[in-house]
């Protein structure tokens, strides 16, 4: 009974050290789905100056709206206006200055600096619209220049266009392939400079606290810095990796093996 006894505690402190391991990478740990919360109104990002915006306005008559538009062209060299496509087709943007205006055709300068895509929709057909300009139209805005970096510990690193004006920090990690085995997950720091300044944010994605964060929601030009882990940050080179990847199995290997043999040996004797 007493080597019986010897043998479980040995099972139990294995189970333990693979608990132990599995709280380091699972996230969302205290997420329950038995219960409901609201969550956290969020308007999108907001426009800042540096960003490239697409505006086209829309109305029964193309004719009418076509100078509130800007051109179709292969090249440009008016400093308001920037050049993003590829081929011959070419897709016109507003640079938003430091200013936080932009230059609009027949408007002049509107500021849009601090307003979501949604508000200056409205704000460009309020304009139109009492100036007797233009009657029913449309207006869309979009992001030419939303983009987010992730580094570090990720399977994808590097620089990602967003499309739309919202994303949130797991989806963002999702488009870099999720965290290698050798990030922690409690280690996620966002680098986010607005109206210059810079903040950090520390992440736990072990913890349905990052709901509440601010940087929960990306904004323009985020960074995401995933940390190694001390196994990764004590490797230098690539060859010393492979060499200490295949070394630790290795090691966890035998020592399985060995615990297993030592169990064995206590029962049947």
């Amino acid at each position: 009974m007493k080597k019986i006894k010897i043998a479980l505690i040995a099972a139990i402190c294995l189970l333990a050290g693979a608990c132990d391991s599995s709280k380091k990478i699972v996230y969302l740990q205290n997420l329950d789905p038995s219960t409901q919360e609201a969550t956290r109104a969020d308007r999108g990002i907001t426009i800042q100056p540096k960003d490239i915006l697409s505006i086209v306005v829309t109305c029964k008559d193309p004719e009418l709206a076509a100078m509130f538009n800007l051109p179709v062209v292969s090249y440009q060299t008016n400093s308001e206006i920037i050049e993003r496509g590829r081929g011959t087709r070419q897709v016109l943007g507003y640079a938003v200055d430091e200013n936080g205006e932009i230059n609009f055709p027949v408007l002049g300068k509107l500021k849009v600096a601090g307003l979501s895509r949604w508000e200056l929709q409205e704000k460009i057909k309020k304009e139109l619209t009492s100036r007797n300009l233009l009657k029913d139209m449309i207006v869309t805005v979009e992001f030419k220049n939303f983009k987010i970096s992730i580094l570090g510990e990720v399977t994808a690193p590097g620089s990602y266009n967003i499309e739309g004006d919202k994303v949130t920090i797991l989806e963002a990690l999702s488009m870099a392939k999720d965290l290698t085995i050798y990030g922690q997950r409690d280690q996620v720091y966002v680098i986010r400079e607005e109206n210059g300044n810079r903040t950090i944010y520390k992440m736990d994605l072990r913890s349905t606290d990052l709901f509440d964060s601010p940087a929960y929601f990306l904004k323009q030009n985020d960074i995401i810095y995933v940390q190694p882990n001390k196994v990764k940050a004590g490797q230098s080179t690539v060859n010393e990796n492979n060499l200490k990847s295949v070394g630790l199995w290795i090691s966890i290997a035998s020592l399985l093996a060995s615990v297993g043999t030592l169990v064995v040996s206590i029962i049947r004797d």
